[in-house]
C-alpha cells in the first residue's frame, strides 16, 4: 500500500496533528486543500492501553488557511498498492443522494429568485468572487513531467496535497496534488465528490445555502428555502451537506477530507497521482454528529482525537479513535449554550476544549444583520481540561482567562502540575472579516501568539504574550504533538488582507519575547522571518525531519515544503510554485501555469513520505 516508514523516535522509545447566490450559475468546481502527513506502522493494541513501539509514528498534517493548504506526500513502496485499497469498506458509505426535479423544485426556485431580486444587497463588493479568488470551473487530470528547477531529493516519493474551498470560504472542496516519484512530478486537481456537490451538479446550479447568505431577514429566508427543499424532497440530506473544503488528515491508512459541519470523506490516491473520492466514513455507524476539521493524531499511540459541535444539545461531543480505526463511545461535554469551536489540543494525558464566547445567535442574525455566530465581549474565555480517556465529563476542570477567541492552536503539553497551551489569540473578532465584503475588515486580522498555563492542582490560569500581531495558522514538528517542543512557525505573519499570506516567521519558545515591539521583527524569540516577495502569496510550510533529526537540531536537518501562488493580477498568469528547502536554502521548485483559488485554512497541506 502507499505508506510511509516512520523515522526512528527522535527522543527515544520511552517517550511518548460566500455566498451561494453569486455563483449559482457557474459549473460548480470544487476548492483545493493540501495537507502533509507521515505515519508509521503500529502493532494492534487494545484501546486505550496502547503499547509504545520503538518505531514511533509521526504526523505532519496541519496546514491551512485563509484557505488552508495541506500537503500529503505519500511514499510508494516496491509493491505500490495505494491508500484505501486495503481498507475495510464497512465504514465507508458510498454517497448516492437522490435529489428530485419537478414542480416543487421549480416553484422554490421562483420564490428564491424573487427574494434575491428584492432583498439581496447588490452594493456589497464580491472580493471572494473576483481576481484570484474567483472560482475555478474545471478539474485537471494528471499532468506529467512538471518542470523541476533544481533537484528533487531521492527520498521524496509520494504525493503533496492541498485542499480548499472553491470559491473561497464556503465553496466546494477541491484537492490539488503533486505526485513525486523518481525525481519527476505530476500535477492533478479533483473535487471532493460530496453529496452537496453531486446534487448541485444534478441541478446545474447551486441549491444549498452558503454561510455568506446568513445575514438579516435575507439569511432567514435563504435558510427557509433550504429547509423547504429538504422537506419537499427536492434535496436529499441523508448524507449531510458539507463541503469537505477545510483540511486533510491521514489516519489508519485513510486520507480524510474534512469540514467541521459534516462527516469526513475518504480520498484514494491512485498510482499515477490521481485522486478518487471513495465515500463518507461513519466508523460503522458510530459517528452520528459533525467532525472537526482539526483532529489530533498522537504520534506515539497512533490514536486520533476529535470532537463535533452543534447548535442542538449536546452542544459538544468528544471522541477517541484507536490506531486501528475503532471509534469509541461519545463523551458529551457540558457547556451552557452553542458555540463555534474550530480547534482544540491534546497532551499526553489530557484533551483541552475551548468554550469561547463565539455564540450561535440566529435572532441577532435576523434583527441586527450579523453573522450566524457572533462574539460576546462581556464574557470570559473558558478552557476545559479533561483526562483524554474519560468516559464522561465529570473529571473536566474549567479555567477562566480574559475574553478572547482562538481559531488555531500550535500545541499543548504538561509541565509538572501545569498544562501548557501555545495558541494564536484574537481579541474582539468580527466574522465579517472572513466574509470578503469589507476590505478594511480583511486587513484588521490581529492574532497574536500566546502561552497559556492551567494549574491542575490549584485551579489557577495565566497567559503570556509571545508576539505582536499578526500570527496565525501555527505549525510545529508534529512528531511532538502533545509534547513539549521548542519551535513554532507562524503562518500568515504578514497578511495582505486575511487571505494572502506573504511571509512565515520562526519562534523559539526557549527565548524571551520582546513584548514591547509593535511589529514582528527578528530578535528575542523571533529567530527567522521569510518573506515570499512581491506578488507571491503562499501557505504554511510543512516541516519534515530527516530520519535522525532532533526537533532542535540545526535547520539543515529539515526538509521545508512550501506552496506559493504567484499573482500578477491576471488570472491567466497565475503560477503554482512548490518549493523544497533544506534549512534556509531552496534546493528545488516545481512550477505549473494554472489557476488556483486562495485558501483559507493553513491546515490544508499534508505530506506523507519516507526520507531515509
Amino acid at each position: 500500500m502507499l505508506s510511509l516508514s516512520p523515522p526512528s523516535n527522535p527522543r527515544g522509545a520511552s517517550v511518548r496533528h460566500t455566498s451561494r447566490l453569486h455563483y449559482r450559475h457557474l459549473l460548480l468546481p470544487k476548492r483545493p486543500h493540501y495537507s502533509v502527513t507521515a505515519t508509521k506502522h503500529y502493532q494492534n493494541n487494545p484501546y486505550p492501553h496502547n503499547d509504545i513501539s520503538n518505531h514511533r509514528p509521526w504526523s505532519l498534517h496541519r496546514f491551512s488557511p485563509s484557505s488552508r493548504w495541506r500537503r500529503l506526500l505519500l511514499n510508494s513502496v516496491s509493491n505500490q498498492t495505494f491508500i484505501a485499497e486495503k481498507l475495510s469498506d464497512d465504514s465507508i458509505l458510498p454517497v448516492n443522494p437522490k435529489p428530485s426535479k419537478g414542480f416543487s423544485s421549480k416553484l422554490i426556485d421562483l420564490l428564491e429568485a424573487l427574494v434575491v431580486k428584492f432583498m439581496h444587497d447588490t452594493s456589497l463588493p464580491l472580493n471572494y468572487l473576483s481576481g484570484n479568488f474567483a472560482p475555478l470551473r474545471d478539474e485537471t487530470p494528471p499532468v506529467k513531467d512538471l518542470p523541476v528547477h533544481g533537484f528533487l531529493p531521492e527520498c521524496l516519493n509520494g504525493e503533496f496535497l492541498r485542499v480548499g474551498p472553491n470559491p473561497k470560504f464556503d465553496g466546494d472542496g477541491m484537492i490539488h496534488g503533486v505526485r513525486i516519484k523518481d525525481g519527476k512530478a505530476t500535477y492533478v486537481s479533483r473535487y471532493v465528490k460530496t453529496s452537496r456537490l453531486k446534487q448541485e451538479e444534478f441541478f446545474g446550479a447551486a441549491k444549498l445555502m452558503k454561510i455568506g447568505d446568513l445575514k438579516g431577514i435575507f439569511g432567514l429566508l435563504m435558510a427557509n428555502m433550504q429547509h423547504l427543499r429538504t422537506k419537499l424532497k427536492v434535496l436529499d440530506d441523508s448524507y449531510g451537506n458539507g463541503t469537505a473544503n477545510t483540511a486533510l488528515v491521514y489516519h489508519h491508512g485513510q486520507l480524510l477530507a474534512l469540514q467541521e459541519t459534516d462527516k469526513p470523506y475518504v480520498i484514494k490516491v491512485l498510482k499515477d497521482g490521481d485522486l478518487q473520492t471513495l465515500g463518507m466514513i461513519d466508523y460503522n455507524k458510530k459517528l452520528t454528529h459533525s467532525f472537526t476539521a482539526h483532529p489530533k493524531v498522537d504520534p506515539v499511540t497512533g490514536e486520533m482525537f476529535t470532537f463535533g459541535y452543534s447548535h442542538m444539545p449536546p452542544y459538544l461531543i468528544y471522541r477517541v479513535i484507536s490506531k486501528d480505526g475503532i471509534m469509541h463511545d461519545p463523551v458529551p461535554i457540558t457547556i451552557s449554550e452553542p458555540i463555534m469551536m474550530h480547534d482544540f489540543a491534546i497532551t499526553e494525558n489530557y484533551s483541552i476544549f475551548m468554550d469561547l464566547p463565539m455564540h450561535f445567535r440566529p435572532k441577532e442574525m435576523v434583527k441586527e444583520k450579523k453573522m450566524l455566530y457572533s462574539f460576546d465581549p462581556t464574557k470570559k474565555a473558558r478552557f476545559g481540561v479533561l483526562p483524554r480517556y474519560a468516559k464522561d465529563d465529570l473529571m473536566i476542570k474549567w479555567f477562566e482567562l480574559p475574553n478572547c477567541f482562538i481559531f488555531h492552536n500550535a500545541n499543548a503539553w504538561e509541565e509538572d502540575e501545569e498544562v501548557v497551551l501555545i495558541t494564536c489569540r484574537l481579541e474582539n473578532p468580527n466574522l465579517d472579516m472572513v466574509s470578503g465584503n469589507d476590505e478594511e475588515v480583511l486587513r484588521s486580522f490581529s492574532n497574536e501568539l500566546y502561552e497559556m498555563r492551567f494549574n491542575m492542582k490549584t485551579g489557577s490560569a495565566s497567559q503570556k504574550k509571545l508576539s505582536a500581531s499578526s500570527v496565525d495558522f501555527p505549525r510545529i514538528n508534529e512528531s511532538y504533538t502533545g509534547e513539549k517542543q521548542r519551535y513554532v512557525y507562524g503562518i500568515g505573519t504578514f497578511l495582505d488582507g486575511i487571505s494572502k499570506v506573504t511571509g512565515i516567521i520562526k519562534f523559539d519558545l526557549h527565548a524571551e519575547a520582546e513584548t514591547s515591539k509593535t511589529m514582528l521583527q527578528i530578535g528575542g524569540n523571533i529567530k527567522g522571518i521569510y518573506k515570499m516577495g512581491h506578488g507571491i502569496y503562499g501557505s504554511d510550510p510543512v516541516y519534515v525531519p530527516r530520519e535522525t533529526a532532533e526537533e532542535d537540531e540545526p535547520s539543515r536537518r529539515w526538509w521545508w515544503w512550501s506552496s506559493s501562488k504567484w499573482w500578477w493580477g491576471d488570472r491567466s498568469s497565475v503560477a503554482m510554485v512548490v518549493a523544497v528547502y533544506c534549512g534556509g536554502d531552496q534546493i528545488s521548485s516545481l512550477s505549473l501555469s494554472l489557476s488556483l483559488v486562495y485558501l483559507f485554512q493553513i491546515c490544508s497541506d499534508l505530506i506523507l513520505f519516507d526520507c531515509n
